[in-house]
């Protein structure tokens, strides 16, 4: 336990460097550094937070979450734990051609009400809606990206032909094709935009030559699509395969949070050298105070209070920076958006053209902000053992 007289003599020696220019240089440097590292870090994590959940939002949006490849029963999709809905679905890889050239897609077969419902898609569209997607009509719904790539604007006609499908003509075997037309743009602002092709679920079912009555997929939202194990744990109870969204769009997530956990790293690393510029301070400062230290010793003060005087003498240093960087890092996170178009730079920049991410995380800043208080405390450890051992005579003969 901490002695008041141990914090008071701390503070005490805490502003001794005054006397000392050198000293006192060295105290600022490391409580600046510490501010700097922190705000940094407290910055940073709150962007890429933003991001990460921005790209949680939107790719997840439009990829399916759980896919099984034949049809369930109600009943037991809903016995499902979060689960919000299901709907027939079907998948196949595909080419789409305009006039200013063809690209590979994923053609998605969907139901609209339940897109329209439960889909990030709806909150993004362009131009249209999903009630346009009515059977037999023959109408796609694709990404801005992909009409600005092929110059498609709506109500243009393109081709599509699906790779896994073909019929038998007097020229040979071909891809199954139809002509369709573009009733919807969407911008979810992810690197889907280019990939993906919606259209009614019977009209993929007719592109891709599938009999009359055939069973389509099951597709599945969930209420958190990272909760996934816990419903594909459900679905294999009941004796059913799936595929889940890891299968196609882990790596890029596994990717943003590595990213995320090295950045976290490297702005850690800023702190460190701070709070171990500590240890030169402290041992300056345990050097000037031998007598001081000798006195208290003979005065009754132990070695462990001695400790824990300039533990705490190089936890105030750490304190005042994570006061500063603390509040430094909590106002430029929240105003950033403010701050950069201040100077000029384009927020057309970031994913949506409309600002950077910010996600400001409290559990966050305060665990980077005690583990910076602990890397002060480490950092002081050195020298409060030192001082610990200074002997009284040797100090007061030398003084």
């Amino acid at each position: 336990m901490f002695h008041p007289v141990s914090a008071y003599i701390a503070l005490r020696y805490s502003t001794a460097g005054k006397h000392n220019s050198f000293v006192s240089f060295i105290n600022g440097f490391s409580v600046a550094g510490i501010a700097l590292g922190l705000m940094s870090l407290i910055v940073v994590l709150s962007v890429m937070n933003g991001f990460e959940s921005q790209l949680k939002q939107r790719v997840l949006g439009i990829v399916p979450h759980i896919v099984i490849p034949q049809a369930m029963k109600e009943q037991d999709i809903q016995a499902l734990p979060g689960v919000m809905a299901s709907m027939p679905y079907q998948e196949s890889e595909g080419v789409i051609q305009s006039r200013q050239g063809l690209r590979g897609v994923q053609l998605q077969g969907v139901m609209p009400q339940a897109m329209s419902e439960y889909s990030v898609v709806s909150e993004h569209l362009v131009v249209g809606q999903f009630e346009d997607l009515q059977p037999g009509a023959f109408r796609v719904m694709i990404g801005r990206a992909l009409a600005v790539q092929l110059d498609i604007r709506p109500g243009d006609t393109l081709r599509v032909l699906v790779a896994g499908a073909s019929v038998y003509t007097p020229f040979g075997r071909l891809p199954s094709q139809r002509l369709m037309q573009v009733s919807a743009i969407f911008d979810v602002g992810a690197q889907m935009d280019d990939k993906v092709v919606l259209m009614h679920l019977s009209d993929l079912q007719k592109l891709m030559r599938q009999p009359a009555g055939s069973v389509p997929q099951t597709r599945l939202f969930l209420a958190d699509a990272f909760q996934y194990k816990p419903v594909l744990a459900g679905i294999q109870q009941l004796g059913f395969e799936a595929d889940d969204w890891r299968s196609r769009q882990g790596p890029l997530f596994d990717a943003v949070k590595m990213e995320k956990n090295m950045m976290f790293l490297m702005l850690l690393l800023i702190i460190a050298v701070a709070a171990f510029n500590i240890v030169s301070a402290l041992v300056m400062v345990v050097s000037e105070k031998q007598g001081d230290i000798a006195i208290l010793q003979t005065q009754g003060l132990g070695g462990a209070k001695i400790m824990q005087v300039f533990m705490l003498n190089g936890l105030f240093n750490g304190i005042k920076g994570a006061i500063i960087g603390l509040v430094l890092g909590v106002l430029l996170a929240t105003q950033l958006n403010g701050l950069l178009s201040l100077f000029g730079v384009p927020l057309a920049l970031s994913a949506d053209g409309q600002g950077i991410p910010v996600n400001l995380q409290w559990g966050q800043v305060v665990s980077v902000t005690v583990l910076s208080l602990v890397l002060c405390l480490l950092a002081s450890l050195y020298p409060a053992i030192r001082a610990m051992r200074v002997q009284p005579a040797q100090a007061l003969q030398n003084d």
